[in-house]
């Protein structure tokens, strides 16, 4: 019974015995044609059990297993890995069916491959998480056909597998290198140029052509007899503090993502930045109660803090108290911090509402304020219009990007540090703007 659940009949099976039973059909016309069809169905009969015979003489004909990482980074695409060997003594043409997890709903996802006599071979595939949690792996499904193709195998191998769907832990690693490079050229993260230079010393070196000649430090000169110069380094032990918003107005969906989703991966990226850069990172998640607070830190152990707490986090379908976000900054946070406010102001009311507490904080704190901007109704905005109905849709596409404009230019009237991104490039936009703050000596 075990190997009647293993064994299948293909397509070309029934295509063969339906030309014989066709054959027999004709048979009726002439009596030769039944001699025929009776040698064609013994032969057929021969040859399918001769391709069962040889596809299941072999115990175990494809074995399979699946390499997944430790755990998935949510909205990137995840290589996970199969390695197949065929105890075939013969090429054999397979279907991999891997069964992922629910949370894709792919209910027609498989691989088709061929494998030559033992052969063993690695496949890889992506997948593209776009909630948090655990996500389950179960069997590996390998239908095996013959050169013949009459018959099919099915071996089933149990790899059931649990793995937990993280904030994006690539992008961190990705930004890092970028980052912290004293030359990064790739586009996105750039260079900010110093103005002046930091406070803190770092050593006296010779002088160079290029470098400023207000850092000449002239006893060293003196004493020297060669021209010295006072070299700074970034200020460390700043401290940085991701502020999420995690009310229904993160809510929206774009490619897949939410945009809590967005500014979670966004907050783990710019906190690694800046634990890098020797600078104390912190966490705190706000709706209508203030959620999670990590004090700022840079020990080992702070970026796994950090990640936990943000793996966790869901979004809340109330509105978002910043009365209680200003008492909990006010009695939590001891020092100047550089808070980075991940938020999504929809219109110029919206912000005007909270406009008093972000002053507030920006008095205590140096606030950054970044908020999202949607690329694709910007691109439809900048599309020509062909009927009347499109006038008022661009109309008001431009309307809106409009408002988001005269929301950055009313926080930065008021003082208050004020970015717009589009959700795919949020990290990128976010740690420039931080280098660009770190290299003003603005914290």
């Amino acid at each position: 019974m075990l190997g009647l659940k293993k064994f299948f009949l293909t397509s070309r099976f029934f295509v063969l015995f339906g030309s014989i039973v066709g054959l027999f059909v004709l048979s009726y016309v002439s009596e030769v044609v039944f001699y025929v069809a009776l040698a064609c169905l013994l032969g057929a009969v021969a040859i399918t059990l001769f391709d069962a015979i040889q596809l299941f003489r072999f115990r175990i004909g494809i074995s399979a297993q699946r390499i997944t990482p430790q755990l998935l980074s949510l909205g990137d695409e995840n290589p996970i890995t199969l390695q197949l060997h065929s105890s075939f003594s013969f090429p054999v043409s397979v279907e991999i069916i891997d069964e992922i997890p629910v949370q894709f709903q792919d209910r027609d996802f498989s691989i088709q491959l061929k494998l030559e006599a033992q052969e063993e071979k690695a496949l890889e595939y992506k997948l593209r998480p776009t909630s948090r949690g655990e996500y389950l792996f179960e069997k590996i499904h390998a239908y095996s056909k013959s050169p013949l193709g009459l018959v099919c195998r099915r071996d089933s191998v149990s790899a059931d597998e649990a793995v937990p769907v993280y904030p994006s832990v690539l992008q961190m690693k990705k930004f890092e290198l970028k980052a912290i490079s004293s030359i990064a050229t790739q586009a996105g993260v750039k260079k900010i140029r110093r103005l002046g230079h930091s406070y803190e010393f770092e050593q006296i070196k010779n002088y160079v052509a290029g470098d400023d000649y207000r850092s000449i430090n002239w006893k060293a000169s003196s004493r020297k007899g060669e021209l010295m110069v006072n070299q700074y380094t970034d200020e460390k032990s700043q401290r940085v503090y991701a502020l999420v918003d995690k009310s229904r107005s993160m809510k929206m969906p774009f490619n897949g993502l939410s945009l809590l989703d967005y500014a979670i991966n966004s907050s783990l990226v710019i906190s690694n930045v800046a634990v890098q850069k020797h600078d104390n990172a912190g966490l705190i998640t706000f709706s209508d109660n203030i959620d999670t607070i990590i004090k700022a830190d840079r020990t080992p152990k702070q970026m796994n803090r950090i990640l936990e707490a943000l793996y966790r986090e869901k979004e809340h379908h109330l509105e978002a108290n910043y009365e209680k976000l200003y008492h909990a900054v006010r009695s939590s946070l001891d020092g100047r911090s550089l808070l980075i406010l991940f938020t999504n102001f929809e219109s110029q009311y919206a912000m005007q509402r909270v406009l008093p507490l972000l002053r507030k904080l920006n008095r205590l704190h140096l606030l950054l304020v970044v908020f999202f901007e949607n690329g694709e109704l910007m691109d439809f905005a900048n599309q020509s219009a062909e009927a009347t109905l499109d006038i008022y849709e661009k109309t008001m596409a431009r309307r809106i990007n409009a408002e988001k404009d005269a929301i950055i230019q009313e926080l930065t009237n008021h003082g208050i540090q004020a970015i717009k991104s589009t959700p795919e490039d949020l990290s990128i936009n976010t740690i420039n703007k931080y280098l660009e703050l770190k290299a003003k000596g603005m914290i």
